[in-house]
């Protein structure tokens, strides 16, 4: 009897992961469509060397999360829960009081709940930058990137190997 030689599954190594940087714009798509977007760029689901128990995955900037698109009457009718653990203590609040308070709060909430849950989930959602306004302090990793567009995203994010 001959014995087949098994192909193995490769799995990243860590001196093998060189992650990138990409840019969002929360003012042109919609919330949903660019959070599945983001959450498939921190995962690292984009790469070919994508291993589900390792972050594989890249940073994310998002800018002008105070623009952020909604379609429909969201920005009235969707309400979030919150509770801090104490008897009434229910929080509601609409999309709209919470793009007031906290703005990003809304991009962070959308992407968080497609991303795994646990201590690896939570490492990926570290890498997820989100900003209110058009500026952002991560000048120096997109600076002199290729703008290149990730094949899924219509939001011209720019990516740049970081060393």
């Amino acid at each position: 009897m001959v014995a087949l030689k098994r192909q193995r599954s490769y799995v990243a190594k860590p001196k093998d992961l060189h992650p990138k940087w990409y840019l969002f714009d929360a003012s042109v798509t919609p919330l949903g469509r660019m959070a599945t977007q983001i959450a498939r760029i921190l995962q690292g689901k984009h790469h070919p060397m994508y291993t589900p128990h390792i972050n594989t995955g890249d940073f994310v900037v998002v800018v002008n999360a105070s623009k952020v698109r909604l379609t429909g009457k969201k920005v009235q009718q969707k309400v979030y829960h919150f509770h801090s653990g104490y008897p009434g203590g229910l929080r509601e609040p609409t999309v709209a009081q919470l793009l007031e308070r906290t703005p990003g709060r809304v991009v962070e909430h959308a992407v968080q709940g497609m991303m795994p849950k646990g201590a690896l989930g939570r490492d990926m959602l570290r890498r997820l930058k989100v900003y209110a306004g058009p500026t952002h302090p991560h000048e120096a990793q997109l600076k002199g990137s290729p703008a290149q567009p990730h094949p899924s995203a219509g939001a011209q994010p720019q990516e740049k190997e970081s060393a």
